[in-house]
């Protein structure tokens, strides 16, 4: 993932609303959304590369998300980084211990920021950032720290602040508008571009919320809501940025789970 933005808010009814993109290499094999296993899952992309994913979610209502963290002195690391939003939905630790096992390790990965929760709690880490709870309201989290004001960033949360108040008395079930609130393809003016160590022209083409380029770009655009059920959507792209699939799940957290529920699937 290269961005999100979410609404955490652990008091609600709807604990969790996420919308994210994925940008990656287009000749990087990747799997569409789907269920791994069943019943267990996760229910997540995968990245047919090395084996691992950039969201996911369970039946017991856990989730996790990664993006990279943009260093320019990055060096190939041991393990993969997408093998942690799997490793999140394997624990049954708390968060919190999760979190601070992780960070002790964080060495083994490249550069990093993992959203680990459920519906009670919601705690970041990274290799450039201790653990902590991420506390209630509407953030964005881009190839920097949670809620580095880069352009796109502020972008999305502007869009996510009206997709909320939109449906602040309503049902939270416009999977469709979620999954356009990050369909913004519009570059950032020179002069707020951030600084990040790379070619001006790449930065310039990073800054959109929505990247489309032949060689690398926006990937996947993913919806995530929690409540007593979880909905969990995906459309993907090709490389001219034209959608190309389009996926959508729904279910019960703790649902017991019959081959007739797995059929409606």
């Amino acid at each position: 993932m290269c961005l999100i933005a979410f609404r955490w808010q652990p008091e609600a009814l709807r604990p969790l609303v996420m919308a994210a993109n994925r940008d990656e290499f287009h000749r990087r094999p990747t799997r569409a959304l789907h269920w791994w296993t069943w019943p267990q899952g996760p229910l997540a992309g995968r990245d047919e590369q090395a084996g691992g994913t950039w969201l996911a979610a369970d039946r017991r209502g856990s989730y996790a998300v990664i993006t990279n963290f943009r260093d320019a002195r990055e060096t190939p690391a041991v393990r993969s980084r997408g093998e942690l939003p799997l490793a999140w939905l394997d624990c049954r630790a708390p968060a919190s211990r999760f979190s601070a096992d992780l960070y002790r390790r964080r060495d083994q990965y490249g550069p990093f920021n993992l959203l680990v929760g459920n519906a009670r709690e919601l705690w970041i880490v990274g290799t450039h950032a201790e653990p902590r709870a991420v506390v209630p309201g509407i953030h964005a989290l881009s190839n920097h720290l949670l809620d580095t004001p880069w352009p796109k960033s502020i972008r999305a949360v502007e869009r996510l602040e009206q997709w909320v108040d939109a449906h602040e008395h309503g049902v939270y079930r416009d999977i469709d508008g979620l999954l356009d609130l990050l369909e913004d393809r519009r570059p950032a003016p020179a002069h707020e571009l951030p600084d990040t160590g790379i070619e001006p022209e790449f930065e310039r083409l990073l800054s959109a919320p929505f990247v489309v380029s032949p060689e690398y770009g926006t990937r996947s655009s993913s919806a995530l809501i929690v409540e007593r059920r979880i909905v969990m959507a995906e459309r993907s792209f090709d490389r001219d940025g034209r959608m190309n699939g389009e996926r959508m799940f729904s279910f019960d957290i703790d649902r017991p789970v019959t081959a007739d529920s797995q059929a409606a699937q």
